[in-house]
């Protein structure tokens, strides 16, 4: 699932004082805005099964010796060891192969971030507030490498997204028959592909 994607690594307090602080807390808050769909989705799944937003590492890798080591990761936490599979930094898209611990040189405006092969992420336009609508199509990243699936949640509209990393095809599937329109955009490759989802049945191929 696309919520055990996505790790953020640690960031440096000594620049709270720094005038240039501002606009990047700015691209921050956009960036959170942008993935309100995704943390939508997260609460959601939290109501319905009980599982906090923030999950221990070791729920979905309890095989793997160093993350029982570390017992008190999250897979949205502050660490940067990432578990066995292939995953990719969010900034530049660079392929990495976990079940190692990864170092990155950032700067002030760099928050470490990874995402797994097979993750699928859905982003909005930004917006300034929760409530305000937006006129741009919701954006689905794919990170190809692996399959993987992501049930969107709209308030009552669900919307289960499956990538099949073989065929190189994104299904998408739902019960509404509410149609949407979305870009799919296939990482890390950066192929873009518009899709009108017909609120049933819907597929893109790349």
């Amino acid at each position: 699932m696309a919520f055990a994607r996505l790790r953020w690594g640690r960031s440096d307090g000594g620049e709270l004082h720094n005038a240039d602080v501002e606009p990047i807390s700015g691209d921050y808050l956009n960036l959170r805005y942008r993935l309100l769909p995704y943390n939508y989705t997260l609460a959601r799944e939290a109501h319905d099964t009980g599982l906090p937003m923030m999950r221990p590492l070791r729920l979905y890798h309890p095989d793997d010796p160093e993350v029982v080591r570390q017992a008190r990761h999250y897979l949205w936490g502050r660490s940067v060891y990432l578990p066995a599979g292939d995953w990719y930094d969010w900034w530049t898209n660079q392929k990495l192969a976990g079940a190692r611990t990864v170092s990155r040189n950032v700067d002030l405006g760099t928050l470490p971030l990874y995402v797994r092969a097979g993750a699928i992420i859905p982003l909005d336009p930004v917006r300034q507030f929760t409530a305000q609508a937006v006129s741009g199509p919701t954006t689905i990243q794919v990170y190809s490498g692996a399959d993987g699936d992501f049930v969107l949640h709209d308030d009552d509209t669900s919307i289960r997204l499956t990538w099949s990393d073989s065929a190189r095809r994104l299904r998408v599937e739902g019960s509404s028959g509410v149609a949407r329109t979305f870009v799919v955009r296939l990482l890390p490759e950066e192929t873009e592909k518009p899709l009108t989802f017909s609120g049933w049945l819907s597929e893109v191929q790349f």
